[in-house]
């Protein structure tokens, strides 16, 4: 069985680390190629595998040499998108030292969040996330779990329309609120929203998504593995043999290539602090998708592996 350690030895996933002792990306005309999708409201493309950073960047300034591998390794796997909030505790610092570390600094579409009430409040939280994370403006900035979000929202369209800030959307987690979720999907003019979803979790396949298609709003998926729950489920377990034919090899590949060939996703934030796990997910940035007859036995090999 291949294991998300083992990893490391298939080819076509190995990535640019030199300081590492990893091998370059496979250059050849046959490797997989990146999947990379379009933010809707404006057609830019952006990598389909991105980063997380709650728990795993909330460390203090002794791990910042393993962050930095972390960063690294997703650099090399072609990853742009990193996505904090300050909810997140020390993950906003903890990126921007890294970020700062690496010569030269790497290309990222960096998205954090506001999460307090007042507009002097949020104003004065998001200032305070672009200095923690190093950047001058951010790409992305979307108001966390609907807190004030009428306040918020407003002050984030003002950005937007003054160039402070380059998109702007909403999240939830939890499954929570979602009705008026929909609702503010329904009337706002957002370019992205996050939510949860994978394999265990389709409640979002009801109306979220197809909402988001409907109204040209880009998706970033979050929970793709449950918090880790989904790998306990099929631990010492083979990855389904129909995998390969989509450029699949591990249980990691196969959740994020399940979220991602969801019609209306266009990124998804796998979180980790572990070099071999981020390797790992950087492989699902390249190759097919599955289609929809494969995300059926996706979904009935999961639940028989569960």
């Amino acid at each position: 069985m291949i294991t998300r350690r083992k990893i490391l030895q298939i080819p076509a996933v190995t990535l640019a680390l030199p300081s590492m002792g990893l091998l370059a990306a496979d250059p050849t005309p046959d490797a997989p190629a990146l999947d990379a999708r379009p933010i809707p409201s404006t057609g830019e493309l952006i990598p389909a595998v991105g980063m997380g950073t709650s728990r795993t960047f909330n460390a203090d300034g002794a791990a910042l040499q393993n962050l930095t591998a972390v960063m690294r390794a997703f650099s090399a796997g072609q990853g742009t998108v990193i996505d904090s909030s300050p909810m997140y505790g020390q993950a906003e610092e903890r990126v921007g030292d890294v970020l700062r570390s690496l010569t030269p600094r790497p290309a990222v579409f960096a998205a954090t969040k506001v999460w307090t009430e007042g507009k002097a409040e949020g104003i004065a939280q998001m200032e305070t996330s672009a200095k923690r994370m190093g950047v001058e403006r951010f790409d992305l900035i979307a108001v966390h779990n609907l807190k004030d979000w009428k306040t918020q929202l407003q002050t984030l369209k003002e950005w937007k329309a003054a160039g402070k800030v380059r998109y702007i959307g909403i999240t939830t987690s939890h499954g929570r609120a979602h009705d008026e979720f929909l609702q503010i999907m329904q009337s706002e003019p957002l370019d992205f929203v996050q939510f949860s979803y994978n394999i265990q979790d389709r409640f979002a396949e009801q109306r979220l998504f197809p909402t988001a298609r409907d109204r040209g709003i880009a998706v970033m998926v979050n929970r793709p593995f449950q918090r880790g729950e989904l790998f306990s489920k099929v631990k010492g377990k083979p990855v389904p043999e129909f995998a390969r034919e989509f450029n699949c090899h591990t249980w990691g590949q196969f959740f994020l290539k399940f979220a991602l060939s969801e019609p209306g996703a266009t990124c998804v934030i796998p979180a980790s602090s572990k070099v071999e796990h981020m390797i790992d997910n950087m492989g699902a940035n390249f190759g097919r998708m599955p289609t929809t007859v494969e995300r059926i036995k996706m979904v009935r090999a999961a639940l028989k592996s569960f």
